[in-house]
């Protein structure tokens, strides 16, 4: 029974949480569209149907509904130019930003929480390579590299970040390469081969990597946040061809639906509560494992809804800029068949990537 109570409040604390992922984005479109005077009807906690109607500010309601997940804003006239004082008949700059303040807002909020987690944990020097396990038997280990060693070149080439070593180290597999350490301040040289098939969860070194991190305040934090938050979306764009390279398995690129979001927030849930045991401190009300996993989720709602795919944000920007570009607008009647077409699309494919989370639940490192 007990089981079964944490499992519920579990997934009742994701449900708030995630949800509130969603409000914000949805409180970014709300915010944009009375910049601009464009009338908004409803905004909704939850998707319908309406449970209740909270209140009324001016001509907006604010309404309880059924399904408990996420928010919804509805703007006057959204999707017909026709009606005045409505989205569709706003300028196209107001469109263009109304469309904009959802994701804008979610990638603030990943910056936001970002900057705290570093301003509580330090923040990671990318430009240094830290390593943090050397594995047995390794070329690694056979070249005398330690744990909190950092290296600093390859075959005399500075190394700036942990990609910067990869390519250098998959550029030489199976050829002896210099490495230049800097251990306790002392600068040191070694060489290792590394291995052009290596054993299963190893890399071709037989090392772990990491950045080494320094202490900082909020206000220093920010510009970190603000870098993690850029690269997570490169990365995102990049994905699709580190795929195709085979430098990224379909496992590690996979979509995930709302039940493997849910494993990936249980999984840093989890891991706060086993640091409290281990610090035998109360475990706090937001973890730090838990808040990366929110800023995270946060970055990718933000990017993924800038995508340009029909029913998306990204796509409506889409449809947005030949008029800006060219002064003509797409027929409205085009423009709202190919996003019903892309939301049903959209749908199906929440289904597939739902059932596949549920068959084939995402594996944790």
């Amino acid at each position: 029974m007990d089981a079964i109570f944490s499992t519920l409040l579990r997934i009742f604390e994701f449900i708030i949480a995630f949800g509130l992922l969603v409000f914000l984005h949805e409180l970014g479109h709300y915010l944009a569209a009375k910049l601009f005077n464009i009338q908004v009807e409803e905004f909704g906690f939850g998707f319908p149907p309406r449970l209740v109607k909270l209140f009324q500010f001016r001509e907006t309601e604010f309404t309880l509904n059924w399904i408990p997940f996420g928010a919804f804003v509805r703007p006057k006239g959204e999707n017909d130019p026709e009606v005045p004082g409505g989205l569709a008949s706003a300028s196209p700059w107001a469109r263009l930003t109304v469309l904009f303040g959802g994701p804008l807002m979610n990638l603030l909020t990943g910056v936001v929480l970002f900057s705290v987690l570093f301003s509580q944990l330090g923040a990671p020097d990318l430009s240094r390579v830290l390593i943090v396990e050397v594995s047995e038997n390794s070329p690694a280990a056979e070249a005398g590299i330690q744990v909190n060693d950092i290296i600093t070149e390859i075959n005399g080439t500075v190394i700036t970040s942990m990609q910067d070593l990869s390519n250098h180290v998959r550029a030489n597999l199976g050829q002896e390469v210099q490495i230049t350490l800097l251990r306790g301040g002392k600068r040191i040289e070694t060489s290792a081969v590394p291995r052009e098939n290596p054993p299963e969860g190893q890399g071709a070194l037989g090392i772990t990597m990491s950045n080494p991190v320094r202490p900082m305040n909020l206000v220093q934090a920010v510009p970190y946040a603000a870098r993690l938050t850029y690269e997570q979306g490169r990365q995102l764009l990049t994905l699709p061809f580190l795929m195709l390279r085979g430098e990224v398995s379909p496992d590690e690129g996979r979509f995930v639906g709302p039940k493997g979001i849910y494993d990936i927030y249980s999984a840093a849930r989890e891991l706060d509560e086993e640091e409290a045991v281990a610090t035998q401190e109360p475990e706090p009300i937001l973890g730090l494992n838990t808040l990366s996993f929110l800023a995270t989720i946060s970055i990718a709602l933000g990017y993924t809804n800038l995508l340009p795919i029909p029913a998306l944000d990204g796509g409506r920007i889409l449809f947005v800029l030949p008029e800006i570009l060219f002064r003509r607008r797409i027929p409205a009647q085009y423009e709202n068949m190919i996003h019903l077409i892309g939301f049903t699309a959209l749908i199906l494919l929440m289904i597939y990537v739902t059932t596949q989370d549920i068959i084939n639940p995402i594996a944790l490192p």
